[in-house]
């Protein structure tokens, strides 16, 4: 496949989004700009735009484009806002958030090494100012804070880490998958719109001055967070 053809695949691609979900413009715009063929190894680019994860390496995949799309509006981030990810992977979500929030703005870490340093090179031949480290995402960035906003490309198994939701504003966002029924950030949250079932939940906190309110996005498949 050419440049014309990813092009095609890709405007495919944010029409299929756009009958799918109700993420805003601006997600689907940002979508549009990112060439996800460049962020999956060579072997699966013809399967890049279908909308569905794909493996990366080290038991890690690129999610599917949909889940891409609800987590990034569900972070209700703008231009200037400064984000926290956990869990580069292979780089394209941190792509997608900073064409959002522009350059400089995204802070990513990753646990397996190799895939930090190939992310890192990655985003930087695409033109994307995005700061990856390796590392554990209960510690990273601590001398970054306060974020505008955060969140996880991997499933917590005991809820949203300790520490992460300290690192994000009053009234900003953390999205994330967890287990169902796990507690988030220590505290259960208050509920809003929650739902049962389900061995992971996308969850979404919002950070008060008296802990977070917690709302239930829906079943989820994600790989464990490390």
């Amino acid at each position: 496949m050419d440049d014309a053809d990813y092009d095609a695949e890709r405007r495919r691609l944010v029409e299929h989004l756009r009958r799918r979900t109700d993420v805003s413009d601006r997600v689907l715009s940002a979508i549009a700009a990112v060439p996800r063929h460049e962020f999956v190894p060579e072997e699966d680019r013809g399967r890049a735009y279908a909308d569905r994860p794909l493996p990366i390496g080290h038991g890690q995949t690129i999610s599917a484009p949909h889940m891409v799309a609800v987590m990034t509006d569900l972070l209700e981030v703008a231009t200037g806002d400064r984000v926290f990810e956990i869990g580069t992977g292979c780089g394209y979500h941190a792509a997608v958030v900073a064409e959002i929030v522009g350059d400089g703005n995204v802070y990513s870490v990753e646990y397996v090494p190799e895939l930090a340093d190939a992310a890192g090179e990655r985003l930087r031949r695409l033109g994307y100012d995005v700061t990856v480290r390796s590392g554990d995402g209960r510690t990273a960035f601590e001398d970054h804070t306060p974020f505008d906003a955060a969140y996880l490309t991997c499933a917590a198994p005991e809820g949203v880490p300790d520490g992460i939701a300290e690192r994000v504003r009053e009234d900003g966002h953390v999205v994330a998958p967890v287990e169902s029924g796990a507690r988030a950030n220590g505290l259960l949250g208050r509920a809003v719109g929650g739902r049962s079932g389900g061995s992971q939940r996308l969850v979404r906190l919002t950070v008060r001055d008296d802990g977070v309110d917690r709302e239930d996005h829906g079943a989820v498949r994600f790989v464990p967070m490390k």
